[in-house]
């Protein structure tokens, strides 16, 4: 095999302590922000009309976050979970300062732990990635912990480090958008007169709507984030796998 191909990280390549930079910086452009719109079809008032931002102080409406979230997250996928079986969870979670179109996102992760499992054969990789704009400003920041396979079920396993997650961020470590102005918040026009202290600890709201996901919705959006898992691309690979077929992106 050609020294060329690029087979992404296996379990084994991870050292705790070792940082990533993560390849192909991203512009958000006003087209990526409408696809994800038609996408997902979300009614976030703040990222759908500049008015409403203006409404806020904010210049114009901000990127939806969980767009910024898919991009930075593709940009670790080549590096962190090509070899992935399962992506086990997210911690900590955070959005920094706000991102526009026009801006330019690149990622890094920082390996956090490492636990290789009883089957010798996988192993679980923590990792802590970073998303920045063209200004160096910490767009997101959040943990991840993923099962990713051994390239020699014989290696040796490394020592054992999982790291301490806490179970939420705290209040005090939450970025809020300096100058916004939230008595100006019509209720009316974000569709919901449900503000903060409306809502109660353990309280349950049933959003009543399902959505059923098509085959060229997941793919498109998997192409949208540059997401490069094999598990959603490989139909002919992933037809002998667990799932008998790709697996929709979960992010």
């Amino acid at each position: 095999m050609s020294e060329k191909t690029r087979q992404g990280n296996f379990f084994e390549d991870f050292r705790v302590g070792q940082t990533i930079a993560h390849a192909t910086p991203r512009t958000i452009t006003e087209g990526d922000v409408a696809l994800y719109t038609a996408l997902t079809g979300s009614r976030f008032a703040l990222t759908s009309a500049d008015t409403f931002a203006h409404s806020l102080s904010f210049p114009r409406s901000p990127v939806d976050n969980l767009l910024a979230f898919n991009v930075v997250f593709g940009k670790t996928v080549p590096d962190i979970s090509l070899n992935a079986i399962a992506n086990l969870g997210y911690a900590t979670g955070r959005f920094g300062h706000r991102v526009y179109p026009g801006d330019t996102l690149t990622a890094d992760s920082t390996v956090i732990g490492l636990k290789e499992n009883r089957d010798g054969k996988t192993g679980i990789v923590y990792v802590r990635s970073c998303g920045v704009n063209q200004r160096g400003q910490i767009a997101l920041d959040y943990c991840r912990w993923v099962m990713v396979r051994k390239r020699d079920p014989a290696s040796p396993a490394p020592d054992t480090v999982i790291p301490e997650l806490h179970d939420a961020v705290a209040a005090s470590d939450l970025v809020i958008p300096a100058g916004i102005r939230l008595e100006d918040y019509d209720t009316t026009l974000s569709g919901s007169a449900d503000l903060w202290d409306d809502y109660r600890v353990g309280e349950r709201i049933d959003h009543v709507d399902g959505m059923t996901i098509e085959e060229s919705e997941h793919m498109m959006a998997t192409r949208l984030y540059q997401n490069t898992a094999r598990v959603h691309f490989n139909q002919h690979a992933e037809k002998e796998g667990r799932f008998g077929r790709r697996i929709v992106y979960g992010g």
